[in-house]
């Protein structure tokens, strides 16, 4: 006994060492039982002096230590006891004198009257919950070693073993709160459940005083308490007797605040005072209720006050978007989030709004910089609307959607839907304006910064193909003229179309990168050549050796031209050496891809201008005549019409050549100006000539739809290898799901590719039906 006596405390220990001594206690037990022999027991005698000790416990009134631990071991020798033990015994007058001791303190807070219910409740729930948990302590081993042992296996559960009248004992703790269940709540919750209404009414009114604040919680915590021992999370009474009201009766309260506030605010004033109750409410559920029932208050108050007037917010979106009032529609998005098909119409508000405001900022468009506006219009509308949305709607994917979805819209508009969209070949002239070396005032950072952003526009492109052939002939000029900006800059912006389209959509790209290096080595071994054969070209020479799969510079359609004759022996020479280096190849000159450097040395101070071939042959006719007709000209450089038109003009506007007639006929004399001034002696007269023209533009695009038709025909014989047998409508979408990264093929030019290909007999149709295409192996 004396062991039991060091292990127990005075009541007012145990309140706050309950969970220490009940584990302590349990595990030292086992180290003494075996020495503590059964005896005999007087049960009746023994039980009148429990009796008055759960009485004082219960009550939590002053029991001395020596008692408790006197009655602790008077509980193991009744569990004990021989010969009969009196375990279940002492559980039923434990259980008859709890049902009693509780039915007393209903007739006494029911005396009390209905006014002071709520607090004489809580008083009564407090001392009783404190005082079952000493009581449970006090009655461990019954707990621990008796009842644990009679609860019924799993197996007896579900297969009824045991007869009908076997009931299963509680321990101590449980049977408290049970007893509690019965014969206090169970008889008070109609008159409880409405007075914690009225009181959470009140605290809604802010008119509830902090006494009944706390007196409300406690009363709805007891409900949770008396069915949640050991933590096992049931909460059916909570729920039925209290929850469900209150839900009700909360959902009546805000159904009724939702009508007086639209009859009393506007719109921005509703949506605010509906996020002030809103937010109330979560903190008045955090204040009272169990942590279950957050979600539910809130869907509660959403549905009355937003779910219910839907129609009515919805039709203010419109507005409010297209007046942009952020902060009304900051307020707004939270509430038609909170509800079902509540946010739909809102983001498609802001589609059609920053549809409507992107195609204002592009359409009519003038001068020569047009690309330059249509990018950086495009990119300031993406901007702002892309921090409204972060700002405005916490950045929320929905929403970003919707831009994403009205960016591309405006990029790929079409004014004429015969016509291709402009969008991809202005992109390229405008990335083409900042890699140029004409692009001044603007810092390499800058231009980078500029080069990254455009990569936004990029990807709302559908036509990448027409990009990627417009940014191809542009990069190629930009390489063949010596025009870059700065090499790091055209790698960084060849990488960033990598990343956004993958390898094969900037392949070419590359190998252009690759071919001006190899012609950099060539060059220096064609050198290192004439000097090794003391060989003296009698001019400064340097090629581009060019792959023709990769540059897009038209080698089917090759100008002829006479070469001159100070160019001959360079033009032999080289073609000497490089095909004793790489046999089977086979070189194309493209003179109209070629400059020269010219010094003129006539005039009254030298000049050293840069221009095309074509310029310098016809300059250098004039080395030993100072006058020729245009045919005489154009004769000895056998040029056709067009390319010798077009240089020939460049050097009459420049003012090196004079014209004895307005428009150039074959008969009009050309006559060297001896009195040509210019304030600058370096400079060139090919810029206006490497402008893309009407027809170039026209060549583009028409190659663009050549590669589309082989594209899609290989992707037709791709799918009908792997699949044998497809039905038509199945192949078009396969067709159109691997073409979509880098064009939007028409369904019409799908259908022409398939006639193609059954021409070709790569595909045929089945015997079975004429919609439906089998692969020829």
């Amino acid at each position: 006994m004396q062991y039991w006596t060091c292990q127990c405390f005075s009541f007012h220990e145990l309140h706050f060492s309950f969970l220490i001594c009940k584990v302590y206690v349990q595990n030292c037990f086992y180290s003494c039982t075996m020495s503590l022999r059964p005896r005999r027991v007087n049960f009746n005698e023994m039980w009148v002096g429990l009796q008055e000790t759960v009485k004082g416990v219960i009550t939590l009134d002053n029991v001395p230590r020596a008692t408790w631990n006197s009655h602790f071991s008077d509980i193991y020798a009744m569990c004990v006891a021989y010969p009969e033990p009196f375990a279940d015994r002492l559980y039923q007058e434990t259980k008859c004198f709890l049902d009693n001791h509780v039915k007393v303190l209903l007739e006494k807070v029911r005396a009390n009257g209905e006014a002071n219910l709520l607090k004489c409740y809580h008083q009564a729930w407090v001392e009783y919950s404190t005082g079952i948990g000493y009581l449970h302590c006090l009655y461990l081993y019954l707990n621990q070693q008796h009842i644990k042992k009679q609860k019924l296996s799993d197996a007896e559960v579900i297969y009824g073993t045991l007869g009908p009248d076997t009931q299963e004992q509680m321990e101590i703790g449980e049977l408290g709160l049970e007893i509690w269940k019965k014969n206090m709540v169970e008889p008070l919750k109609e008159n409880l459940v409405n007075l914690l209404l009225e009181g959470i009414h009140y605290d809604r009114l802010g008119e509830a005083s902090p006494n009944i604040t706390d007196i409300v919680q406690g009363v709805i915590n007891s409900f949770v308490s008396v069915e949640d021992y050991k933590r096992k999370g049931k909460l059916e009474l909570y729920q039925e007797i209290f929850e469900a009201p209150f839900l009700q009766a909360s959902g009546e309260y805000y159904k009724r605040e939702a009508s007086k506030l639209l009859q009393e605010c506007d719109v921005s004033q509703y949506m605010e005072r509906v996020i002030q109750r809103l937010e109330e409410e979560t903190l008045r559920s955090n204040k009272f209720l169990h942590s279950s029932s957050f979600d539910k208050v809130k869907a509660r108050c959403e549905q009355h006050m937003v779910a219910d007037h839907l129609a009515f917010l919805h039709g203010e979106c419109k507005a409010m978007v297209r007046e942009e009032r952020c902060k009304d529609l900051s307020n707004m998005y939270p509430l038609l989030r909170s509800v079902k098909d509540g946010i739909g119409v809102l983001i498609v508000e802001l589609l059609e709004h920053i549809k409507a405001q992107g195609l204002e900022t592009v359409r009519g468009l003038k001068g020569d910089n047009v690309h330059i506006q249509f990018v950086e219009n495009m990119l300031s509308v993406h901007k702002k609307y892309k921090e409204l949305i972060q700002d405005v709607f916490n950045g929320d994917q929905s929403f970003i959607g919707a831009l994403d979805k009205a960016c591309a819209s405006v990029v790929n508009h079409r004014p004429n839907p015969k016509m291709a969209c402009r969008s991809p070949e202005m992109l390229a002239k405008y990335c083409d304006s900042l890699l140029k070396k004409s692009s001044k005032g603007i810092s390499e950072s800058e231009i980078d910064e500029k080069l990254a952003q455009s990569i936004t526009i990029f990807k709302y492109i559908d036509d990448k193909d027409i990009f990627q052939k417009f940014y191809a002939r542009m990069l190629a000029k930009r390489l063949i003229h010596s025009q870059s900006q700065s090499m790091d800059a055209e790698e960084a912006m060849i990488n960033r179309l990598k990343q956004a389209c993958g390898y094969e959509f900037t392949n070419k790209l590359h190998r252009m990168f690759t071919d001006m290096s190899v012609s950099s080595d060539l060059n220096n071994k064609f050198n290192s050549f004439l000097k090794l054969d003391n060989i003296d070209l009698g001019i400064s020479f340097s090629i581009y050796i060019l792959q023709a799969g990769a540059w897009p510079l038209g080698q089917n359609s090759v100008t002829p031209f006479a070469v001159p004759q100070e160019l001959e022996k360079s033009v032999q020479m080289f073609e000497n050496f490089y095909h004793n280096h790489f046999s089977g190849r086979k070189l194309t000159w493209l003179h109209h891809l070629c400059q020269a450097e010219l010094k003129l040395s006539y005039l009254k101070k030298p000049y050293q201008i840069t221009m095309q071939t074509f310029q310098m042959a016809i300059l250098l006719l004039f080395e030993k005549t100072d006058s020729l007709t245009c045919k005489e000209v154009q004769e000895s450089l056998q040029l056709n019409s067009e390319q010798f038109g077009k240089h020939l003009m460049s050097l009459i506007e420049s003012k090196i050549l004079l014209a004895n007639t307005e428009a150039p006929t074959p008969e009009t004399v050309l006559t060297l100006n001896f009195e040509y001034s210019n304030k600058r002696t370096k400079f060139r007269i090919t810029a206006a000539l490497q402008r893309e023209s009407p027809q170039e533009v026209e060549q583009t695009l028409s190659s663009v739809d050549e590669d589309r038709k082989l594209y899609l025909q290989a992707a037709i014989v791709r799918v009908m290898k792997s699949r044998k047998i497809l039905r038509h409508n199945a192949l078009i979408q396969e067709v159109l799901s691997q073409s979509k990264v880098t064009f939007a093929p028409s369904i019409s030019m799908i259908k022409k590719c398939i006639e193609a290909l059954i021409d070709k007999q790569y595909i045929e149709r089945t015997p079975n039906s004429a919609d439906e295409y089998s692969y020829v192996a």
